[in-house]
């Protein structure tokens, strides 16, 4: 199958795709504000860890809610492909599962026993650094390279992943994008904050980490070219649409570097919707050229699909329960980012 039609198949990928999407940008931020907190653990003038932990506290939570409802949706929606990613990645998922376990026991640790708390940031913050290279190694081991269908069997190459040129282009980005989405996150919070320290020292790092994430991002589609050529071949299709994936980022970096009205040296939320609005272009871009495989060539979005009336009973649900979810977290953000007694706490 070459093409895909406008259906319940594609309306299901979609939403998938979506909560896929917003757990991505908001994990980096989550992952990323983890590592600077355990970076500048022993550098308390510039207040960058404190900034880092309050930031850390509400976002923790809310990321956790949309990797719960991407996995209820994958089974909900494509159960027959369930099976397939189950099998594929019990090696890869149980990993991913091990760290956020690690990451998670020792940051809320930290938090409680104070004799131990440089060390158990440093695990939680080394473990959630390595947790988007593992998400993100699962893209390649879509593309089918890695992958060995046996009739109803599927086996994954791990030795062939794990020596692969592409997959750790997938694995640098997801690190640097991680640490640089993170720091432009926390050097919007901080100048929101007034902390001018903390604002100056993530400013610094989001200049000098984005470059080479996207330097990252080129040697995907240069491995890809090789190991995925297929994919390759869809997604300049919609060249235009790469190139203004790279004009945002080239937005965003002139944002980091001029000065707003008031003379502050640096724009960094204006860098941070121009970095979102890169990140969703290239994810479309990608995402329509991955259509209809959801693991090539064998799984599709048809021979995966639910029953068409159990799609809609459940795309209902869905609906009803984000419409009511999401004012509350646009509230939620809002009190987060304007809440002055919040904002400006110093411990």
């Amino acid at each position: 199958m070459t093409g895909v039609t406008f259906g319940d198949e594609l309306l299901a990928i979609t939403v998938l795709w979506g909560f896929v999407f917003i757990y991505a940008v908001m994990a980096s931020m989550d992952f990323g504000a983890g590592f600077w907190s355990m970076v500048y653990i022993n550098k308390e003038k510039t207040n960058a860890t404190n900034i880092a932990n309050r930031y850390l506290s509400p976002t923790w939570e809310v990321s956790n809610v949309f990797i719960v409802a991407l996995v209820v949706a994958i089974y909900s929606f494509f159960p027959g492909a369930a099976y397939s990613l189950g099998t594929i990645l019990l090696i890869p998922g149980s990993l991913i599962l091990l760290l956020l376990s690690i990451r998670s026991a020792f940051l809320v640790f930290s938090h409680n026993a104070e004799k131990y708390r440089r060390l158990l940031v440093y695990i939680s913050g080394i473990s959630g650094i390595l947790i988007p290279g593992l998400l993100m190694a699962v893209l390649p081991i879509s593309h089918g390279d890695y992958v060995v269908f046996n009739g109803d069997r599927q086996y994954l190459l791990l030795g062939k992943l794990f020596t692969s040129p592409h997959a750790y282009a997938f694995i640098g980005f997801a690190i640097t994008s991680s640490l640089f989405l993170s720091s432009l996150w926390l050097a919007d919070y901080s100048k929101a904050s007034e902390e001018d320290q903390a604002y100056d020292v993530y400013r610094r790092d989001a200049v000098m980490i984005g470059p080479i994430s996207l330097v990252m991002a080129f040697l995907i589609m240069l491995t890809m070219k090789g190991e995925a050529n297929w994919l390759y071949i869809k997604m300049m299709k919609d060249f235009p649409l790469l190139v203004g994936s790279i004009l945002c980022f080239i937005i965003a970096g002139i944002a980091l570097i001029m000065r707003d009205k008031k003379g502050v040296k640096g724009m960094p939320r204006l860098a941070v919707v121009a970095i979102t609005a890169q990140y969703l272009v290239a994810s479309y871009v990608y995402g329509k050229a991955h259509l209809p495989y959801i693991v090539y060539p064998e799984v599709t979005i048809q021979t995966g699909f639910t029953d068409p009336n159990s799609f809609r009973a459940v795309f209902i649900v869905y609906i009803v329960g984000f419409a009511i979810l999401f004012p509350g977290f646009i509230y939620f953000w809002s009190l987060f980012m304007k809440d002055k007694r919040y904002l400006r706490q110093k411990s």
